[in-house]
């Protein structure tokens, strides 16, 4: 039963993730500064609605004398298009925020995690492949990558899909724009904990 409640939640936000992206806009940005790490993808997530398309078009023709298996067919093949393309959107509408003691980091309707900024040591660009699943790290890479890479001081919880807890130390994701990341998410640390004066 709770297996099938977080499938229903998670098919609902895909959803209305797609009906904000067709309204332009963006979901939980208010009162912060957004950064999209979608950009890259986009060409790949609409390459692939593309051959669901073309799938649809050719099972439909082949199974045209057979009216249920046509019929099952064309749902699951349409269903998998409007999937593919909310996918997309909610990665798009579900933007990373720097909010205000906060980092928000976000991976379509799947992850959701709020980092409070005195929790991270140390932020830098980094161009790392994400590799297999290691304890204490979360990897939200796109294509693969990930373009930053946060340290923290004492761990943060993260649930899983199905709601299992995990304690991050470490977390490498992806920005578009990281390098104005890493300075923007630097100056409100700074701004919230100055770092003393050098000795001259």
């Amino acid at each position: 039963m709770r297996i099938a409640h977080v499938l229903v939640r998670h098919e609902v936000r895909m959803l209305a993730s797609l009906v904000l992206w067709l309204a332009r806009r963006r979901h939980g940005t208010d009162g912060g500064r957004a950064f999209g790490y979608a950009r890259g993808q986009g060409p790949v997530m609409f390459g692939l609605a593309f051959v669901c398309l073309v799938e649809t078009v050719t099972m439909s023709v082949l199974l045209r004398d057979w009216l249920v298996p046509h019929a099952v067919m064309f749902f699951l093949d349409v269903y998998t298009i409007v999937f593919v393309v909310a996918l997309h959107a909610a990665n798009v509408v579900r933007p990373h925020v720097l909010e205000a003691g906060h980092l928000r980091l976000r991976r379509a309707v799947h992850v959701d995690l709020r980092i409070p900024l005195e929790r991270i040591t140390s932020v830098c660009r980094e161009l790392r492949t994400v590799d297999e699943r290691a304890e204490g790290r979360l990897d939200l890479g796109v294509g693969a990558q990930t373009s930053v890479t946060l340290e923290l001081a004492e761990p943060v919880a993260h649930f899983t899909f199905f709601g299992r807890r995990r304690d991050i130390r470490l977390v490498r994701f992806h920005a578009d724009d990281a390098t104005e990341l890493v300075k923007a998410l630097t100056q409100a640390r700074n701004a919230r904990s100055p770092l003393p004066d050098r000795p001259r």
